[in-house]
């Protein structure tokens, strides 16, 4: 079924616990030409729809072969008596690359083109690209490439990390630099997804020898999304010839996803190599005073008079992303706009007042408590518990430096909420969870996610 095959491929895209926590419990209600997923909470259904709703659209249009061409994310229970099932068909572990080619049957009303080299954004280029502790040695990798193509150290270059924090805009301002060094040079710009159309299409039209030549004549190729071709065995089968091709003709490759190459387990292990062959730089969510500096590089460049103090309330109050940051900004516009008034901090609030309400009601001690449980799969008697076993203290201490930099309460405050422990407590917690940041990379990777679940 849909929802079943959906679940299947999901679980390749999530980690376990983002997966069990988020994705799992949903219902599903299949339609015509639209998908429905019922979900607890208007809390879940935003973190659903920032998170899931793109990959879960495009996977649905997929496994339906175009006729699912809507996700509608609904709170509640699904009224329908056919919901689909919820458990997960069991994982196959068919190597992508070894299994034979599976060539689609072209159709009568076969309305697909052949390849063509890709438009890139003129906009997304280095210019525009605003720089912080979060991104500055991807920036700086994107630039190194430019003075030596297809150099072995950073070829391919693999751009890492969660949507919308600027991987894109890297990537094809690379492609955008070089066409201005060298206006002859090849460039494609593709997402994983249109590679698999493109291919499809050139297979359907018995045209795969024109496609093969575009990819493999590129001086510089730029694929978002690499862990899209998951499941796609003919495509991977493809990808991969084409990669060594351009890699043995020293051709500069850039890739984006949303893990490190390591993680990406769905793919073949041949491929995931040759991905860390080059250099592997990872994308962060940007600090407050790279959000302000975008926000305020987006206004100059619409010619629009944001103030700084406004930009930096912004940037306070949206952190997930670079997208819902422009999103949020359209929104100031839109509100001085409709009043014919100049931004101001009354506009930005008026402008702001949704996102400001659900900040205010999920960043709490209790939500943070809540979250840090539901992600470590612990009672929450025991987080707040007198118990100082492993399993629970490094969960307790997250918990508790979270609380202090997210809500800004008093150590005794925090202390109180967590079995009324003293304040010196809580301080040697926060102390120690900056500690096992810097000297543990899976802390630090498990903190940053409960960060970004809370902010979402």
């Amino acid at each position: 079924m849909l929802w079943a095959e959906c679940l299947e491929r999901l679980r390749k895209h999530v980690s376990d616990n983002h997966f069990t926590m988020w994705i799992r419990p949903l219902e599903a209600e299949e339609h015509s030409d639209c998908l429905k997923l019922y979900v607890p909470s208007p809390y879940w259904k935003s973190h659903i729809e920032k998170d899931y709703h793109e990959i879960i659209s495009i996977m649905a249009e997929q496994i339906s072969e175009g006729r699912v061409r809507q996700v509608e994310v609904l709170v509640g229970s699904s009224p329908g008596k056919d919901i689909l099932t919820k458990q997960e068909t069991p994982a196959t572990t068919t190597s992508a690359l070894q299994s034979p080619p599976v060539i689609p049957k072209a159709t009568s009303n076969d309305t697909a083109k052949p390849t063509k080299v890709r438009q890139l954004n003129p906009a997304l280029n280095f210019n525009l690209f605003v720089e912080g502790r979060s991104n500055q040695m991807a920036a700086d990798a994107c630039r190194k490439v430019l003075t030596k193509l297809g150099a072995d150290d950073h070829n391919p270059l693999f751009l890492y990390g969660p949507t919308g924090l600027g991987k894109t805009h890297l990537m094809q301002a690379v492609g955008n630099a070089l066409l201005q060094l060298k206006p002859n040079a090849k460039v494609m710009y593709m997402t994983a997804e249109s590679f698999v159309q493109d291919f499809v299409s050139a297979l359907q039209r018995k045209k795969i020898e024109e496609f093969k030549k575009n990819c493999r004549s590129l001086d510089l190729m730029l694929v978002d999304d690499i862990h899209l071709l998951a499941g796609k065995e003919a495509s991977l089968q493809e990808f991969f010839y084409t990669f060594n091709a351009l890699l043995d003709e020293s051709k500069q490759i850039i890739l984006t996803s949303d893990r490190y190459p390591k993680e990406l387990t769905e793919l073949d292990p041949r491929l995931v190599s040759r991905f860390s062959w080059g250099l592997s730089v990872g994308v962060e969510p940007p600090d407050i005073e790279t959000r302000t500096e975008i926000l305020l590089k987006k206004a100059e460049s619409s010619e629009i008079d944001l103030p700084r103090n406004c930009a930096l309330f912004i940037a306070q109050q949206v952190v997930a992303n670079v997208r819902e940051l422009e999103g949020a900004l359209n929104r100031v516009v839109a509100t001085a706009r409709f009043r014919g008034s100049a931004i101001d901090l009354e506009v930005v609030r008026e402008s702001l007042k949704d996102v400001l309400a659900i900040r205010a009601r999920n960043i709490s001690v209790e939500n943070i408590q809540k979250v840090v449980c539901e992600y470590f799969r612990i009672p929450l008697k025991e987080l707040t518990g007198p118990k100082r076993t492993r399993i629970y203290a490094r969960p307790r201490q997250m918990a508790m430096g979270l609380a202090r930099e997210l809500t800004g309460d008093s150590y005794p405050e925090i202390g109180m909420a967590f079995g009324g422990r003293d304040h010196s407590t809580v301080m040697h917690a926060c102390e120690k969870v900056q500690s096992l940041r810097n000297e543990d990379p899976s802390f630090n990777d498990d903190y940053k996610n409960l960060h970004r679940l809370l902010q979402s």
